[in-house]
């Protein structure tokens, strides 16, 4: 799932942007989320108070603690290069290239696809 945030990444801006998605899947996805150290994540008790999911922080400078979102920020980069000015792309265009990223096999996934894994929960 990708998230336009519009004006600047605030605390303000993000946590409700972010609850608001993540609100959209179902229970059986939200258990809990683990982000970064960014000063944008200050939001994350109204996150979840309005998501009902705990919220989890890796130590500074250890990626490996969140290594799928780690790879996945990878793939995202072959669509939106780091440094791209993201302000230009509606959130329609984010999740047509969310859409393309879920479509693709994932050696983590046993070389399914996240919407397959997706299904699968919730077939299951």
């Amino acid at each position: 799932m990708l998230v336009r945030i519009p004006h600047d990444r605030t605390a303000e801006n993000v946590a409700p942007r972010l609850a608001a998605k993540m609100n959209t899947l179902p229970d059986v996805f939200k258990n809990s989320v683990t982000w970064d150290q960014g000063g944008e994540m200050g939001g994350h008790r109204k996150f979840t108070m309005a998501t009902g999911m705990s919220v989890y922080f890796c130590d500074p400078r250890s990626p490996w603690q969140r290594g799928s979102n780690e790879n996945t920020n990878g793939l995202l980069r072959q669509y939106l290069p780091k440094g791209t000015d993201l302000s230009g792309y509606s959130q329609d265009e984010l999740d047509a290239i969310a859409d393309e990223l879920n479509d693709r096999p994932r050696q983590t996934l046993g070389w399914l696809k996240p919407i397959e894994a997706f299904s699968k929960v919730l077939l299951d």
